[in-house]
């Protein structure tokens, strides 16, 4: 590829991901707005956030708790918050004795509590460990986040609060989800 061609498509990818961009706050934003106040209302009462995703969306729900855990703006108090998909022994025996659709929905069972949220992200709404956390998640009594692209598939369909982003596109997805952690957050932190 020559580096013109290179530089026309680096432009394009910037351009698909402002269009989402612009498409994702153009709509409304109530969903993320509910989000916050429900992750906020679970750190209150001594609850916690479980956050899950596959792949891409795994780094995501890492990033999530990080900011969390961690800072993301201003010095306060650690807030509890926990990637489900960071603990590699966890992952590898359930899926071994259980299969891969049960590793987010075990976790659950484990680690949540009546009041917690699962905030599961899925760029294409239909990922079945995911589903399955979110079933495990409402037999527990925890509030349901997802996160997601397409048209939202049956996680969207599935969880309590749906934050949807309407693209196609694995990667713009993601990108703007990235955004929308970064708006949690801040909705998040303040007082």
């Amino acid at each position: 590829m020559k580096a013109e061609e290179a530089a026309g498509l680096v432009a394009a990818l910037f351009d698909d991901s402002i269009a989402l961009h612009q498409r994702t706050r153009d709509a409304d934003h109530g969903a993320i707005v509910a989000a916050a106040a429900a992750i906020k209302r679970a750190f209150a009462a001594g609850g916690r956030l479980l956050v899950f995703g596959n792949g891409g969306s795994a780094a995501d729900a890492q990033h999530l708790a990080a900011e969390l855990v961690g800072r993301f703006e201003r010095d306060r108090e650690a807030m509890a918050a926990l990637a489900l998909s960071t603990d590699t022994s966890i992952l590898t025996s359930v899926a071994n004795d259980s299969g891969f659709e049960r590793v987010f929905a075990r976790q659950i069972e484990g680690l949540g509590r009546p009041g917690d949220v699962a905030l599961g992200i899925t760029t294409s709404g239909g990922s079945a460990n995911v589903i399955a956390a979110f079933d495990a998640a409402k037999r527990r009594g925890l509030t349901t986040v997802a996160m997601t692209g397409r048209d939202g598939g049956a996680a969207g369909r599935a969880a309590d609060i749906h934050i949807n982003v309407p693209g196609e596109s694995t990667a713009r997805v993601q990108e703007v989800h990235a955004t929308i952690i970064h708006a949690l957050c801040a909705l998040i932190e303040r007082d």
